[in-house]
């Protein structure tokens, strides 16, 4: 079954932020990636590809808080109530598909479920209360 864990956006804070959570909480960073490493990264500014594309902290058992810098660049504007979303960790695509697609009804989709550069199958919706929601399944996870 899906394992649910907050996601937060930034304003290039997410860095900042996420050092200070990792000295409250202890622990490692699972993942750290910045913008310049994903395709075409290397055409935006100096200042975006140096900011946090997706970032995980592992606290205390099977919880995960994750986090990204929003970009105006790339048309997202950080307001309060579009800070944070509620990621869906699947076991399947299939799983995926039928949480996003009961997600979506009456919302709207972000990003169709996709295959991603990461090794992810991902999508994003608001659905029809105005929460965003992330929903994930990593490949090499299948159970």
């Amino acid at each position: 079954m899906a394992a649910i864990n907050p996601y937060l956006n930034f304003e290039g804070k997410t860095e900042e932020a996420f050092n200070f959570y990792k000295s409250v909480f202890g622990g490692e960073f699972q993942v750290i990636q910045r913008f310049k490493d994903m395709p075409d990264g290397d055409k935006m500014s100096a200042e975006d590809g140096n900011k946090i594309m997706h970032v995980s902290l592992p606290i205390g058992d099977g919880n995960v808080l994750m986090g990204t810098d929003t970009l105006e660049s790339m048309g997202q504007k950080l307001n309060m109530g579009n800070n944070f979303s509620i990621s869906v960790d699947t076991d399947s695509e299939a799983e995926s598909d039928q949480i996003f697609n009961a997600l979506v009804a009456g919302g709207e989709v972000v990003m169709p479920l996709e295959k991603t550069f990461w090794g992810a199958y991902f999508g994003m919706l608001t659905d029809r209360f105005g929460i965003q929601w992330l929903v994930n399944f990593d490949y090499g996870k299948e159970k």
